[in-house]
This record gives C-alpha cells, structure tokens and sequence, in this order.
C-alpha cells in the first residue's frame, strides 16, 4: 500500500503543471532529434516515431529511459545522454505541444 501511495503521489507531481517543461527552450534544444523525427516531430522516416502530440510525461520517461540504459538503443541513448533533467522536460514539453 505504502508503494502505491507513493506512486500515486510521484504521478501527481510529476504531471502537474508546476513540472511542465519551457516549450520555447525545448524547441531550441530540439534540433537534433529532427534530424530522424522531423523538425515538426512528425518523422519521414517510418522506422522512426512521431513524437509530436505525444504526452509529456510519456516522451519523459522515454528520455530517461533511453539516458539511464533502462530503455536500450544505440542511438537514442547517445541522443540522452548530454541531456539535463531541465532538458528532458523542455524537449517533452516542445513535442507535447505540437499538433
């Protein structure tokens, strides 16, 4: 029970506007992911997702996944890397943002 009120507390808090990302510092950060995910998230490459519309949250947790080696790819993993928590969120905020 401890655990789950825990969890339910993190998701709160995490998906509260308090905790968005900067969309404007998020599309500034974005430049390379557009290189595979196109430079309005909406990717030419089918092999490659679109990442606008998605969820912050969602596109989060993938950034952190792939930066922690939880979520395994060569590439992406490289990509998340560099990223700052405070990046993380920018970028997820910018795609969450685009239609």
């Amino acid at each position: 029970m401890k655990k789950l009120t825990l969890a339910i507390a993190a998701t709160v808090m995490i998906a509260s506007p308090a905790f968005a990302g900067d969309v404007d510092a998020g599309k500034a950060k974005s430049g390379t992911c557009a290189a595979c995910h196109g430079a309005a998230g909406i990717s030419a490459i089918p092999m490659y997702p679109n990442l606008a519309g998605q969820k912050e949250i969602y596109l989060a947790k993938q950034l952190k996944d792939f930066k922690s080696g939880k979520r395994k790819d060569p590439v992406m993993g490289a990509m998340a890397m560099p990223l700052s928590d405070e990046d993380i969120a920018n970028v997820a905020a910018y795609y969450a943002s685009l239609k």
